[in-house]
């Protein structure tokens, strides 16, 4: 795996884990019906680092660009209706919405095992 997958994926690991720890957050609260009160300055620096990895991506991998493309296209829409405008139960579900491609981009990082060689086996 070269340098530029690796940072990726570090990455992708970054987004992933910060979009899970807020979706964590607001849990507790799935069924008040009051509006979700997100960090929209924490969300903004995510959205941009989605972005950036979009960017990032394109070089790589144009399927992992693509999930990566529609994570931010999620975020910038949550990002529309915040703060107080969505349900924590609907908010939740959006930031599902956004995790999932986040998923799907670092497995379409991931290189493929080297294939082992059986010692008699002519090259």
């Amino acid at each position: 795996m070269n340098s530029d997958v690796r940072q990726l994926n570090h990455t992708l690991v970054f987004l992933r884990t910060s979009f899970e720890a807020i979706q964590h957050s607001i849990a507790g609260r799935l069924d008040d019906p009051l509006p979700c009160w997100l960090d929209t300055g924490l969300l903004s620096m995510l959205s941009r680092e989605l972005i950036r990895s979009h960017g990032q991506a394109q070089a790589l991998s144009q399927e992992a660009a693509d999930q990566l493309r529609l994570a931010s296209e999620r975020c910038h829409q949550l990002l529309q209706q915040c703060p107080g405008v969505l349900s924590s139960t609907i908010c939740h579900r959006q930031l599902a919405a956004i995790i999932l491609p986040l998923e799907a981009a670092s497995h379409r990082l991931e290189w493929p095992a080297k294939k082992r060689r059986w010692f008699r086996q002519r090259r």
